[in-house]
């Protein structure tokens, strides 16, 4: 049989209510019981009953993770970071991909209600400010995006990263500098247009639009046929900012297989700071955001929303930095 709050109380010699507030993290509970109580929990392998404590708190103790794709590297690490985050509020997490679409991230959001989950942390690609309505459960957005609703939101500067991507590009004398991750309807994808081209225009740089490369998706392999057509121009770049790791690693195998030197012929920056471009060969250049800081805000501002003690919605700005590696010049990690 399961061991009780009764089975510790009487094992600690104390009270069930005395055990009921160590377990439950209480602060006023004098030393020596809670000693006791803890050496008496040690004992007996007590486990709390998640399900009543939610049941009693009006709590399901879940909390929904809705991102556009797993098998993007960005979002699984950051998945890995909310669920660090959510365990210190003794909440379980939901993970759904949308694909990044208008309906499926529509279809998810409705079939999220306070019978399901808490509240809910949604990176958006393509929904609209008429898409959230009122949310039938507190919703915080990760990322920077498009979306003008009035919702706590967590993300880094997507213009001022990419700025001070193109930047560095810039200061290692490169001039004819591409962009690989334009597209129509991603709002990131715009901020780090507007960074790019900011970026040259600072520099003095003419921002050549067959140096812009749009992209159907944010994969490998459209990184790749991006640098493939970038480096077949009769004025190909001497350097390539990518919007993401992935198109980054598409870029790298195009530039190997055309025998582009990176970074000698072609420097090349990503953006997301993903484990798979620290060990690319070369190792890969590009922007990190503190993906464990944007989980913590975010997982923090939903607890606020879901304790009712947060009243105007908030904007929270993670930081972020560029990580300098070889293909860019720089040392290999």
């Amino acid at each position: 049989m399961a061991t009780t709050l009764k089975d510790v109380a009487t094992l600690a010699g104390v009270s069930v209510k005395t055990v009921s507030n160590v377990v439950n993290g209480h602060s006023f509970v004098k030393p020596e019981n809670r000693r006791r109580v803890e050496q008496a929990l040690a004992a007996t392998g007590y486990r709390p009953n998640l399900g009543a404590r939610n049941l009693r708190r009006g709590r399901t103790g879940f909390v929904a993770l809705v991102v556009p794709e797993l098998g993007v590297p960005y979002f699984g690490e950051l998945a890995g970071q909310v669920l660090t985050a959510a365990r210190e509020h003794d909440w379980n997490v939901l993970i759904e991909q949308t694909q990044g679409t208008r309906e499926g991230e529509r279809a998810t959001l409705a079939a999220l209600g306070p019978h399901l989950v808490d509240g809910a942390l949604v990176s958006p690609e393509a929904l609209t400010a008429a898409d959230f309505g009122d949310p039938a459960v507190p919703v915080v957005l990760l990322g920077e995006h498009s979306v003008d609703a009035r919702l706590d939101r967590v993300g880094i500067n997507n213009v001022l990263a990419a700025r001070e991507a193109v930047a560095h590009l810039v200061s290692l004398g490169r001039t004819r500098i591409a962009a690989i991750g334009a597209h129509p309807a991603r709002g990131t994808a715009a901020q780090r247009l507007a960074g790019y081209r900011e970026a040259l225009a600072q520099a003095g740089l003419p921002v050549r639009e067959e140096l812009v490369a749009r992209v159907a998706n944010y994969h490998r392999r459209d990184g790749a046929e991006a640098m493939a057509a970038l480096l077949a121009l009769p004025q190909p770049p001497d350097a390539v900012f990518c919007f993401n790791d992935l198109l980054a690693t598409g870029a790298l195998r195009a530039a190997a297989e055309r025998g582009a030197r990176v970074p000698e012929d072609v420097a090349v920056v990503g953006f997301d700071n993903t484990e798979e471009g620290a060990f690319s060969l070369p190792s890969l250049t590009t922007v990190a955001p503190d993906k464990a800081a944007i989980a913590r805000e975010a997982v923090e501002l939903l607890r606020r929303r879901v304790a009712g003690e947060a009243d105007e919605p908030r904007e929270v700005r993670a930081p972020f930095a560029l990580r300098v590696r070889e293909s860019t010049g720089g040392s290999a990690r």
